[in-house]
């Protein structure tokens, strides 16, 4: 619901000034009301331990996940940090995007909701004859 408000309020406050939607200020104050952050570039050395000592410097970090390759078991290279509040994950943001960790220069931005359906990886195979 704060979200919704937020959105209002910039919306309201940008077509009141200039007549239009303030599209930009509106997208960067939602890209930073989330207390969830992408963590890539990940050396496949780290894992979920080790990330969360990383970034529980910003703020009590409620979850660390390293993303696995469920076929080979090896770390996918990126992965996604929880904090419990939104000022934690903001500093860390700033603060990380662009550090080295584990050998490796890590990006961090906030976490997006997967849209729309999951890619299939088939090879394009259909199954059955192939009429031939």
């Amino acid at each position: 619901m704060a979200f919704y408000n937020k959105v209002g309020s910039l919306l309201r406050q940008g077509i009141s000034q200039s007549g239009q939607a303030p599209m930009a200020s509106m997208f960067n104050s939602a890209r930073y009301m989330s207390s969830k952050l992408f963590v890539g570039g990940l050396s496949f050395s780290t894992d979920d331990s080790s990330l969360k000592d990383a970034f529980s410097g910003f703020g009590d970090v409620t979850d660390a996940k390293v993303i696995m390759d469920r076929d080979t078991g090896r770390s996918r290279g990126f992965g996604f940090v929880n904090f419990a509040s939104e000022d934690a994950a903001n500093s860390a943001l700033t603060a990380m995007d662009g550090q080295e960790l584990n050998g490796r220069s890590i990006r961090v931005s906030v976490a997006t909701e997967r849209t729309g359906p999951r890619p299939s990886f088939n090879g394009g195979y259909r199954g059955g004859d192939s009429g031939f």
